[in-house]
């Protein structure tokens, strides 16, 4: 197996719930840290005005409760572009490299 070509600097970020005054609460982001990864397209499509696109990105693993390890419902900043995590699996038997499955929507 080849190593990954970890080339683009990723921000991970995390839902932080923040109370909005009015009883109820809204969503922040929180910065977790940066992460060198690969990012790959696998699939992407337009509809109703939106293009969605799954991406596969790999990032060298963190040990489980680590805050740099990402999981799902968290998220990856690349300037403007936002990468929403849905699932994280180890890539390799060694646990050295994570995979992460990805979505990005964009409006049309």
């Amino acid at each position: 197996m080849t190593p990954p070509r970890l080339t683009r600097l990723l921000t991970l970020e995390t839902p932080a719930r923040v109370a909005d005054g009015a009883g109820g609460f809204a969503e922040n982001w929180t910065v977790l840290g940066r992460l060198w990864a690969e990012v790959t397209l696998r699939t992407g499509r337009e509809s109703g005005g939106f293009s969605k696109s799954r991406f596969r990105i790999l990032v060298r693993a963190a040990p489980q409760g680590s805050t740099m390890r990402p999981g799902p419902d968290q998220r990856f900043r690349d300037g403007d572009r936002v990468f929403r995590i849905e699932a994280v699996s180890e890539r390799d038997p060694e646990g050295r490299y994570l995979t992460c499955f990805a979505t990005e929507e964009v409006v049309a």
